[in-house]
């Protein structure tokens, strides 16, 4: 079976490997460390900071293991190579949705990058797929999750 691709911008393709660098190298010395300390307290069964320790540490070791598969199948998309008013993984688009006055915008970014209280939505996201390859100006029907259909109406396409 073929690893998934992870579509990401480079920006988010270096974060994920700060985060990497990170577990590997501070994290994951101090978990073994505390398991260390925690085995000198004596009998294990009893240990609740050993076995703390113990969870903590399949925690960093699963999230290294998911970070690697993730570098190692990430498609970097240069929003570069495409049209300045096309909405592209990596570009900020602002919308306006039918009966609301007030704008919307976010960044469309891969999976591993989004973060919607920040602005970055996944380009897997039903609005984020129903945006992707228009222009500004386009109205956009946009199939929500529970069923609701909603027109989007493209404002603003940038970086």
């Amino acid at each position: 079976m073929a690893e998934k691709v992870y579509q990401m911008t480079q920006e988010g393709l270096e974060k994920l490997e700060a985060e990497l660098e990170e577990l590997k190298l501070v994290k994951r010395p101090e978990i073994v460390e505390r398991i260390k300390t925690a085995r000198e307290y004596g009998d294990l069964s009893e240990n609740s900071e050993y076995e703390s320790a113990k969870d903590e540490q399949a925690f960093i070791e699963g999230r290294i293991a998911t970070l690697e598969a993730m570098i190692r199948s990430a498609e970097i998309v240069d929003s570069a190579a495409v049209a300045k008013n096309v909405v592209v993984l990596g570009r900020k688009v602002s919308f306006l949705a039918d009966g609301d006055d007030e704008e919307e915008t976010y960044q469309i970014v891969g999976t591993a990058e989004a973060d919607p209280s920040a602005g970055k939505i996944s380009n897997e996201s039903p609005i984020a797929r129903a945006l992707i390859g228009r222009k500004k100006g386009d109205v956009v029907k946009v199939e929500l999750p529970n069923g609701i259909e909603m027109n989007v109406k493209i404002t603003k396409v940038g970086h």
